[in-house]
């Protein structure tokens, strides 16, 4: 390789490392202080860079948190890909493995639900473009959930006096208050415990009296 092609290569690694790294500390502001009080130059800081690079990089805050959207849900999305076809399973397996996966994965990165929480909650009324960016996203976890719902329905699993699609975001939404709640309790509420109850609630009160029985 001669040497102007891998110079190349080398500020191309180093640019999406850079990329990589904003990213981290944009979803992690976010989380804490929300997308209305974090302002590019708390982000330059944070990554100890200066404003004209960030900008760089990302030329609006808007363009940086559409980015970190989309970032943090291919992290979700490889995060579940572990638990394969989840059609073969019975509905109840389904969504308990569902559960049990997101609990995992939200006490090492309690943030991203966090910081999904957060920005439903402030750019509904604030960014049209943000909002339906995480509206997306979350309508798609929804859709996943919606659809086993329907699935342990037809097969008598769950309960038929429910409404697959605004339970699965009932659920979703439930998942996501608990981690804002527990935040604002952490210093005596362990993350673990408010979490399972939801879980255990969640499937008590889907599941079918006749399946139970």
């Amino acid at each position: 390789m001669s040497r102007e092609p891998a110079q190349r290569e080398l500020k191309q690694e180093r640019a999406a490392r850079t990329r990589m790294e904003i990213l981290e500390a944009a979803i992690q502001l976010f989380a804490r202080r929300g997308f209305l009080a974090t302002t590019m130059a708390d982000l330059s800081r944070a990554i100890r860079m200066t404003p004209g690079a960030l900008y760089w990089h990302f030329p609006t805050k808007e363009d940086l948190l559409l980015a970190a959207i989309e970032e943090l849900h291919q992290r979700c999305l490889r995060e579940f890909q572990p638990l394969g076809d989840l059609r073969q399973r019975a509905a109840m397996e389904q969504l308990q493995s569902i559960s049990e996966r997101a609990h995992r994965f939200l006490r090492e990165h309690r943030e991203y639900g966090i910081f999904f929480a957060m920005l439903a909650a402030e750019a509904t009324d604030s960014n049209d473009q943000v909002a339906e960016a995480i509206r997306e996203k979350l309508d798609l976890y929804a859709k996943t959930l919606e659809g086993i719902i329907r699935h342990g329905q037809k097969t008598g699993d769950f309960r038929q006096d429910v409404d697959a699609c605004h339970t699965a975001h009932s659920l979703l939404g439930g998942f996501l208050g608990v981690l804002v709640h527990q935040n604002l309790f952490r210093a005596s509420m362990d993350f673990d415990l408010p979490v399972a109850s939801l879980s255990r609630l969640m499937t008590a009160g889907i599941g079918s009296t006749s399946a139970a029985g």
